[in-house]
């Protein structure tokens, strides 16, 4: 009988990623059963300060995306994108009403939402692994790198009268450290969901929806400018 040869890496790359989650009830009791364990039971203190610091190690996650992407994918939640998201569009909104040269709040937050609706649209249609709202909590959370390009980019704007090239450069460095931040940790989160052969089309999307905010973010400017 003759002898056949396996490619390993073929079977590797069929292997499925075990990414399979839901909402899950970060501190809850060891003893206790998850199913068992009720948030109804609780006091409305502990429950605040519980998904709090479940959002700030998310956040944690971000900012150092090579550890601990499995824990944000299988504990997603929507209320640290939904913070992030609100947050920019205040800053990034007009100082008042005759500012049309700024965008206003509405059309950040539909931008942001709608851009990350997209993605994970093209992600599932390509064959990803993640679930809707696994991947929407992935791409809400990477914006945290361009949330603090944001903060620097507005701090420099209130601080002086007059923009000079040297502070537009530093504004333009700080938005595109922002950017590649943004870009690789939402990579390194979702990159291994992706058909090998098709990471290239999953990657472009990504790419264009935090381009688009870190666009909105640089252009920003004061009314009275």
């Amino acid at each position: 009988m003759a002898a056949t040869s396996v490619d390993v890496s073929d079977v590797t790359d069929q292997v499925p990623l075990d990414v399979e989650g839901d909402i899950t009830v970060p501190g809850a009791p060891p003893e206790m059963d998850e199913d068992d364990f009720s948030t109804l039971d609780e006091p409305v203190k502990d429950t605040i300060l519980r998904d709090l610091k479940a959002v700030g190690k998310k956040f944690v996650h971000v900012l150092n995306p090579l550890k601990g992407s499995r824990s944000l994918l299988r504990e997603w939640d929507l209320w640290g994108p939904l913070v992030l998201c609100v947050m920019v569009a205040l800053l990034l909104q007009g100082d008042n009403a005759a500012d049309t040269g700024a965008p206003q709040f509405a059309e950040v937050f539909v931008i942001l939402w709608v851009g990350a609706v997209v993605v994970t649209l093209n992600s599932q249609l390509l064959g990803g692994q993640l679930s809707f709202f696994q991947s929407v909590c992935v791409l809400g959370y990477c914006v945290l790198p361009l949330s603090i390009a944001l903060i620097v980019c507005r701090i420099i704007l209130a601080a002086t009268a007059t923009q000079t090239i040297v502070l537009f450069a530093i504004r333009f460095v700080t938005v595109l450290l922002g950017f590649a931040w943004s870009t690789f940790a939402a990579m390194a989160f979702l990159g291994d969901s992706q058909p090998v052969n098709r990471k290239a089309l999953a990657v472009y999307p990504i790419f264009l929806f935090y381009f688009i905010i870190s666009w909105m973010i640089i252009s920003h400017t004061h009314s009275d400018t």
